[in-house]
């Protein structure tokens, strides 16, 4: 475990003005809320941030403003990553500028490198900067996977301190856990108990936007080597996690949060708002976790 970091880390929705752009007040207010809601830290601009449909200044602008809003409270990761290495390296620079704690560095997508340009293309992110450099595997979405070797080779870089892990294939992370003690974080909700009882980090996590407490509960519990609790909670937590997989990510937790009363607005095209039978789904599963009441 990494205190500095911590256990449970919410990558936060990108809060949307009815106009569509971004909402820094909302963006503050809700980064307050995860925080004292079982947070120790906040992914600013990932995946659930959209940050393919920010650009640079509104990224930067969200970083310093959730810098300012946390005031040292919880860590601060700016997700930099791309599939250009100058853009993630300039990027970088600036949120260490921003005063964020931590950079989260995506797999390249699309152009697919081979494992030497995988290599080149985070050693470029970490030369750039002194803070802590957390890579992010997600072979669904970005196609290529970092194998175990590759983080590996990877973990010899000093500031390259951890992985969140997307692949589902807990092999890999086990075989990962052999070759180095490379810092591993769950990157799909569903994962977070297993990484947990492989010895990793924790998770950054989805459902901790509605169930920060119940996840740092699990967490808390797997630290104490108390993973029938942790199990417990997860196979509570299974159907939330289900149910908020009902179609892409960030649809369906932007769907449970409004319903909640937390007003994080729309998406930006090319995503759309959940669909009728969609938000049915995400209700349901609220009202059935006691979340919202049932009419």
């Amino acid at each position: 475990m990494n205190p500095s970091l911590g256990s449970l880390i919410t990558a936060m929705v990108t809060p949307f003005t009815p106009e569509g752009e971004v909402d820094y007040g909302g963006l503050a207010g809700l980064a307050d809320y995860l925080l004292s809601n079982g947070s120790d830290g906040l992914v600013v601009c990932g995946t659930t941030g959209e940050s393919p449909t920010l650009s640079d200044d509104e990224k930067v602008a969200m970083f310093s403003t959730v810098v300012s809003a946390t005031s040292g409270r919880g860590t601060v990761i700016a997700a930099t990553g791309s599939n250009d290495t100058r853009h993630s390296v300039e990027l970088t620079m600036r949120a260490e500028d921003a005063g964020v704690d931590a950079i989260l560095a995506v797999t390249p997508y699309y152009n697919r490198p081979p494992d030497r340009g995988l290599i080149a293309h985070f050693r470029a992110i970490a030369a750039a900067t002194t803070l802590p450099v957390i890579l992010y595997n997600i072979p669904s979405r970005c196609v290529v996977n970092l194998s175990p070797e590759v983080l590996a080779e990877l973990s010899t870089v000093d500031n390259i301190v951890a992985v969140k892990q997307a692949n589902a294939d807990l092999e890999q992370t086990r075989r990962l856990r052999a070759l180095c003690d490379l810092g591993v974080y769950a990157g799909n909700d569903d994962m977070l108990c297993d990484i947990l009882e492989l010895g990793g980090w924790g998770g950054v996590c989805v459902a901790s936007h509605i169930v920060g407490p119940r996840m740092k509960k699990m967490c808390r519990a797997a630290q104490d080597s108390d993973f029938i609790v942790a199990r417990a909670i997860h196979e509570e937590l299974a159907p939330l996690y289900k149910a908020l997989s009902v179609t892409t990510n960030p649809i369906p937790i932007k769907a449970a949060l409004n319903l909640l009363g937390q007003d994080v607005g729309g998406l930006r095209l090319p995503l759309v708002e959940a669909s009728s039978d969609e938000a049915a789904v995400v209700r349901a599963e609220l009202e059935r976790q006691g979340l919202l009441a049932t009419p």
